[in-house]
């Protein structure tokens, strides 16, 4: 049991207004946590309590077009170059001083580029199953990563990324089957990885020859929820949050790739971190496969400070494992406070 609160803030600029979790300390060091799609700002729990009580301010957003935060309309308006600046503003409001930016997901993508484009942001920069992809995060970027071995180009042109092609070209549709039955979606969505073969191809790979994720239902299968992951009450905040804001926001992130392309482009140092960065794999998680090929490659070269930690979680890795994933992080925190010294 934590000894701080949450507590729920928002703030405002004549573009966005962006809603927040917050925990600890208010004069305490930054720690940001920025979730992905279709996620939610509630995930970090376990780490905005249990840093908190380490004398952390913990600050988890939740992104342009989720949870309560307000909701442009454009799929252009949800790039990564949006959002990061969404992220600057608050920084700003909150003082601005360099922080620690934890990533999962697209949160990811978020937290590596302002630690590329805004380094005088960035104490350090923490990264849950998304490396770093200095060129942009954009499908043509993660295809070259794909690994042929296990997806043959003939059988599958763009490997596990095939879901991304199917966003593409059937973005109503993609949004309709998640929008169909909300509570179902997320109790199949929010599932502790199974044992898994990551030496097939993973489902991903195969979406649009089926349909979609749900295929000819169009709707999430019935099942019950995986109970371990987070609380009743938590779980029915993010349904909430969904059945608001539907999934348009969500699946439009993935649909930027001109201009996140630019923007990496953009970045000062050829988009090399500089930052102490923590890497840490999610060992069984099928689709962002780093522990496995070539995903994490192009990291390795572009992230001068870096260190990589395999969990055995699948891609959920702060809810599956969040006792480990806080103890990684930690200690990760600790050794890089020592070296400044």
């Amino acid at each position: 049991m934590s000894n701080y609160q949450l507590e729920t803030a928002a703030v405002a600029t004549a573009r966005h207004r962006t809603t927040y979790l917050a925990a600890g300390p208010s004069d305490g060091p930054l720690i940001f946590f920025l979730h992905g799609a279709p996620d939610h700002s509630i995930f970090f729990r376990r780490q905005l309590e249990y840093f908190a009580d380490r004398g952390w301010r913990c600050i988890a957003p939740d992104m342009r077009g989720l949870g309560e935060s307000s909701v442009p309309s454009s799929i252009a308006a949800y790039s990564v170059r949006e959002i990061v600046t969404d992220m600057i503003e608050l920084h700003d409001a909150l003082g601005g001083r360099p922080a620690i930016w934890v990533g999962h997901d697209w949160g990811g993508a978020f937290a590596w580029s302002i630690a590329a484009q805004h380094p005088e942001r960035c104490r350090g920069v923490v990264n849950l199953s998304t490396p770093y992809l200095a060129r942009g995060f954009a499908l043509s970027t993660m295809v070259s990563l794909v690994d042929r071995e296990l997806y043959p180009e003939d059988m599958y042109p763009v490997g596990q990324w095939d879901y991304l092609l199917f966003y593409n070209e059937n973005f109503a549709r993609a949004v309709a089957d998640f929008e169909a039955d909300v509570t179902a979606t997320f109790a199949v969505l929010l599932r502790a990885a199974p044992p898994i073969d990551l030496s097939v191809p993973a489902l991903s790979a195969s979406i649009r020859r089926q349909g979609g994720w749900f295929g000819d239902a169009r709707r999430a299968p019935s099942m019950p929820r995986d109970e371990a992951l987070m609380s009743d009450e938590d779980f029915a905040t993010v349904v909430a949050s969904y059945e608001r804001t539907g999934f348009s926001s969500a699946i439009a992130m993935y649909l930027n790739d001109v201009d996140n392309l630019a923007y990496a482009a953009e970045a000062p140092n050829f988009g090399r971190v500089l930052a102490p960065s923590l890497f840490i794999h999610a060992g069984l998680d099928p689709i962002s496969n780093t522990v496995r090929g070539r995903m994490a490659e192009p990291m390795r070269e572009d992230v001068l400070d870096l260190t990589e930690v395999v969990i055995e979680a699948g891609h959920l890795i702060m809810l599956e494992r969040p006792e480990e994933t806080n103890h990684v992080i930690e200690g990760w925190l600790a050794a890089v406070d020592e070296r400044s010294r």
